[in-house]
């Protein structure tokens, strides 16, 4: 039995090993995708501003071609009264179709009697490891 015991202090060993040199990359990653993204977002603010500039939308370079467009982005601030405009509009097209994980988990141990029509579950087991104190 100790071997088995060594064996899996091996593997746990070399998991945090792992664990700590995956997210030191992923932190290198994330420094370096950030200076980009500024630089991306200067030339990006110099583009705009020509197109504003010269009352253009589009520019065609032997490099490749850019233009501007507008990205409109929707929110409410009052859910009950947008849930109340989309009943009274049967607009239900309106919101994505998604379940939200942990409210329909705590609604089916709330109420193990009532199973909501066409719902699928995915369970499958994970490990977590923790670090040695």
């Amino acid at each position: 039995m100790p071997e088995v015991v060594s064996d899996l202090d091996k593997l746990v060993s070399v998991y945090v090993k792992i664990r700590d040199k995956k997210n030191e990359v992923l932190a290198q990653a994330r420094e370096q995708e950030e200076l980009l993204n500024l630089k991306l977002k200067k030339i990006e603010q110099a583009l705009l501003d020509h197109c504003a500039d010269n009352g253009i939308e589009s520019v065609r370079t032997e490099s490749g071609t850019f233009y501007r467009s507008v990205k409109q982005k929707f929110w409410t601030s009052d859910w009950e009264s947008m849930n109340k405009f989309i009943l009274e509009h049967e607009v239900p097209e309106l919101l994505e179709k998604r379940i939200h994980q942990g409210n329909l988990k705590q609604f089916l141990e709330d109420n193990p009697e009532l199973l909501p029509p066409g719902l699928n579950c995915d369970s499958e087991y994970s490990v977590t490891v923790r670090r040695k104190r």
